[in-house]
């Protein structure tokens, strides 16, 4: 993990405010979903990509019935025979 050399304060409310020029740099926009993950002691800010809900994948992922779920998994639920 390379540090940006930017330090910022928290508010009253927990907020902090990313640069302009790393939300540049990362492609974040206003309202884009961020995703906070902890590593140790360390609290890391990602862009939120949808993860299938069966085999965890991030490749082709769409959503069905409010869930994310990949093309591969799609593929094979379609094998599933209906009277299973």
């Amino acid at each position: 993990m390379k540090p940006a050399g930017v330090v910022r304060k928290v508010d009253q409310l927990g907020r902090i405010v990313l640069p302009k020029s790393l939300r540049k740099r990362y492609q974040m926009n206003e309202g884009d979903p961020v995703e906070i993950l902890v590593q140790g002691d360390h609290i890391i800010l990602e862009r939120y990509r949808p993860k299938c809900v069966f085999c965890g994948s991030m490749e082709e992922v769409g959503e069905f019935k409010e869930r994310y779920v990949c093309a591969q998994c799609m593929e094979e639920m379609n094998l599933i025979p209906k009277n299973a």
